[in-house]
């Protein structure tokens, strides 16, 4: 399984894996009625060799399926990092298998048969979520480009300001003048689109450059 690589993000999409026919294309026919794109797949298989599109998805999952269960699946999306939402339905409710489903990071897990409005209101918690974490992959992606941008001085003296340094320690620390210690610190603070100090160390901490609570005095 890949993900697309077009670049350009289009309308979320919910893939739906279950060997019964009649119920994957009632669930099919929910979807589309409300106006999602929908991908169905008869086996796991099938789905794991699907080119995932650039967009807001999630996957719904039958718990029981012929040859491999819904876990075995999930356990597998999660070893090649693929972050789709899952909602897991079954016909045989088994609490002790929705609980290791939802510890594993399932969104839902619905009995069948399900009210129509439930499925509904799962795909779309779903979808929120994915899009909520593909916008926080994206800040993430545009803060590592602006920290690569950074020379090696600026890297240090960023360190070091967001551990709460002030530019004469940071002076002494580097062996540098105060000046030049000001004008390393303006820049970083440009690249990295600080709009502040405290800006600025909640931007270390994301990259994980700053660790938290480390502060000097």
């Amino acid at each position: 399984m890949s993900h697309g690589t077009d670049g350009a993000a289009g309308s979320a999409i919910v893939y739906v894996v279950d060997d019964d026919e009649s119920m994957r294309n009632a669930v099919r026919m929910l979807l589309r009625s409300v106006g999602f794109r929908v991908e169905v797949f008869a086996t796991a298989a099938e789905f794991l060799e699907q080119e995932l599109e650039d967009a807001p998805s999630c996957l719904i999952l039958d718990v029981r399926l012929k040859g491999q269960s819904g876990l075995a699946v999930q356990q597998q999306i999660m070893e090649e990092r693929v972050p789709i939402p899952i909602i897991f339905m079954t016909a045989h409710g088994d609490i002790a298998m929705s609980v290791k489903a939802m510890k594993a990071g399932a969104t839902d897990f619905l009995a069948k048969p399900f009210r129509d409005q439930d499925m509904l209101d799962a795909v779309a918690d779903a979808l929120a979520r994915d899009e909520e974490r593909r916008n926080s992959d994206r800040s993430l992606s545009e803060l590592r480009r602006r920290y690569d941008s950074l020379t090696p001085r600026e890297r240090e003296v960023m360190a070091l300001v967001t551990r709460g340094l002030m530019n004469k320690q940071i002076a002494s620390e580097m062996s540098l003048s105060e000046i030049t210690v000001k004008l390393h610190r303006g820049q970083a603070m440009r690249k990295m689109a600080a709009r502040s100090l405290a800006d600025l160390v909640l931007k270390a901490e994301a990259l994980g450059v700053a660790p938290a609570n480390d502060v000097r005095h």
